[in-house]
């Protein structure tokens, strides 16, 4: 099963455009985990054309909170429908299992022992400082996170997060993430 694990980034925010829709942000970066070829890379938004080929191969689209900022966002770029690939979201799995939202470096740090390189809001201002190394190093590692959450779901059934009494359990069902679904053609690319 080919899984692409991703992330975006983005050159303004919510009250910047006045609204809660990530479709009406714009997209500075977009950084990946391809399991063909074991790499990361990333996109700037001009680069994204390189990038429609590997997500259109891809079985699977993983990351966290993507089904409501990621997928939506990078949708606004493709002339395909992204929806229509199959999608782990591992903060909706998480909100469903515990019945509420959790950073991601919350549970990065109570599963992995390690802690993200900044914030989204911090992204915002390295690309407008021009800092554009600083926003890929930064997305290419909130990718390496999801990454590793998703491996070490899949392989416990569990993800750990940190609670003001201590570290906790969130069980999760795992058995469809690697199942292969038939996907209806979506792709951009002329034939």
């Amino acid at each position: 099963m080919r899984k692409i694990v991703l992330d975006v980034e983005t050159k303004n925010m919510f009250s910047d455009v006045g609204s809660n829709d990530p479709t009406l942000l714009d997209l500075s970066l977009v950084a990946i985990h391809d399991s063909a070829t074991d790499a990361y890379s990333s996109y700037l938004s001009e680069e994204l054309p390189r990038l429609w080929p590997i997500i259109e191969r891809a079985d699977a689209l993983i990351g966290f909170n993507s089904d409501h900022f990621d997928i939506p966002l990078l949708n606004k770029y493709y002339l395909g429908d992204l929806t229509r690939i199959k999608s782990i979201d591992l903060l909706a799995t998480v909100k469903d299992a515990l019945g509420r939202r959790i950073k991601l470096d919350t549970i990065a740090e109570a599963t992995l022992g390690i802690n993200k390189s900044g914030n989204g809001l911090q992204a915002i201002e390295w690309w407008r400082n021009g800092e554009i190394e600083k926003v890929r190093h930064y997305c290419i590692q909130d990718v390496r996170i999801t990454k590793d959450i998703y491996d070490y779901a899949l392989k416990n059934g569990h993800l750990k997060y940190k609670d003001f009494d201590g570290i906790k359990e969130i069980k999760l069902d795992t058995s469809g993430w690697e199942a292969k679904q038939s996907q209806p053609m979506t792709h951009s690319l002329p034939f």
